[in-house]
Formats: C-alpha cells, structure tokens, sequence
C-alpha cells in the first residue's frame, strides 16, 4: 500500500469512556495523536515513515480530553428505516429486492409517520397488507419496530469492519 492509501483507512474514535464518537482516516487520528488530543487505544498493522521518524498507525484512538456532545438522534426518513430493518421484510422475511416503508397502523386509521409504525416491507407483502391493520390483514411482524440508537447506523456504516473495532461497536463475531 501506499503512503496515501494508508492515510486513508479507517480508524475507530472513542470518547473518553470509551464510547464511539466518530470513523476518521488515519490522517486525521496521526493529528490528533501527535497534537496529544487522542491515546492509541488498539494499533494496526500497518506504519507511516517519514524523513525522521516511523509511526504506527492505530485502529482504534481515544480522546484525552471528555468531548460532551448531545444525545445523537437519528433522522426519522425512508432510507433509515430501511437500514434499521437491514432491508429485510418485517412481514415475510425477504431480503434485498425492491423494498418500501409500510405504516403498521394505516394513515387512514390515524397511523403516524414514527419510528414506532413504520416498517421496511417488500413490494408484494406492501400490497397484500394495503390499507388495513395487521389484524384486517391477518399479518404479522417479525419485530416489534422501534427508535433506533446511533449505535445502530454506527455499526450499519462500517461494512468490514477491523476486528479490533468489535468490542467497543459491540458487534457479534463473524
């Protein structure tokens, strides 16, 4: 790999409590360790050599300093639901494909637009069920929806991510 292309992987930032804060490129994390604002928490494999020096580069860094930041809402729109229900049909399962957002609770019996009653659904379960409940429809959902934490669209973004990531994304074993 070249110099550029090393600069630009990805590394994992954690608050100081060691929660997620943000994916930066090596660039930015080197900065903030060698400006003493971040600690290599995990190294990677890989170093960057300058005219004096030889630097490691790190997988996951954190903070020095406590960064205080608002509780992170995600937006409620069409293409997150489909990522919080990893585009799967919460009527009959199917993944991929042509996917759409279903009201649980139709518009025209007072259903909302709320993470609460909106649903990814394939096209076919989206016609079947229409403009009735579920119990009209005699259907059912796979899992109960609801408000996603950031956590969620966090783990979502990083499609391969390093192994060394995985106990501060918490996510499940490969």
């Amino acid at each position: 790999m070249t110099g550029h292309t090393l600069l630009s992987h990805q590394v994992l930032v954690l608050n100081q409590n060691y929660e997620p804060l943000m994916i930066c490129n090596a660039r930015r994390a080197l900065v903030m360790m060698l400006g003493e604002r971040a600690e290599v928490v995990e190294p990677s494999d890989s170093w960057v050599r300058s005219v004096r020096a030889v630097v490691g580069l790190p997988s996951v860094v954190r903070v020095v300093r406590s960064i205080r930041r608002p509780r992170q809402e995600v937006r409620l729109t069409k293409q997150n639901v489909l990522r919080r229900d990893r585009h799967t049909c919460q009527y009959c399962g199917a993944v991929g494909g042509a996917m759409t957002t279903d009201h649980v609770v139709p518009r025209s019996q007072g259903g909302e637009d709320s993470w609460d009653n909106l649903v990814c659904a394939c096209t076919a379960c989206n016609n079947a069920k229409g403009d009735r409940s579920l119990r009209q429809a005699r259907m059912r959902l796979r899992k109960h929806p609801r408000r996603p934490h950031y956590m969620t669209f966090l783990q979502y973004a990083v499609k391969h991510p390093d192994e060394r990531w995985r106990p501060y994304l918490f996510l499940e074993s490969a």
